[in-house]
């Protein structure tokens, strides 16, 4: 499965950033994550492609996906 096109922006103690992480543990699922609390430019990254600071966001080819259950319903397809 290729996924060197998506990236995953999440946050420490965020029940859905928890939920997609975990599925994707569980499916042997490795994406680039982006931790918008770290102290680096993650967070206005995000900002700047989706509009919002929301996560869990998967970037898509530049396009972002909100909603942990659309994010995990996106993954299973792969």
């Amino acid at each position: 499965m290729d996924t060197s096109k998506l990236e995953l922006y999440v946050r420490p103690g965020c029940p859905f950033c928890a939920k997609v992480l975990r599925f994707m543990r569980e499916k042997q699922i490795t994406l680039t994550l982006h931790d918008i609390t770290d102290g680096s430019s993650n967070r206005d990254d995000l900002v700047r492609i989706g509009g919002k600071a929301q996560v869990p966001c998967l970037i898509i080819d530049g396009s972002p996906l909100y909603e942990s259950s659309d994010i995990i319903d996106y993954l299973a397809k792969l």
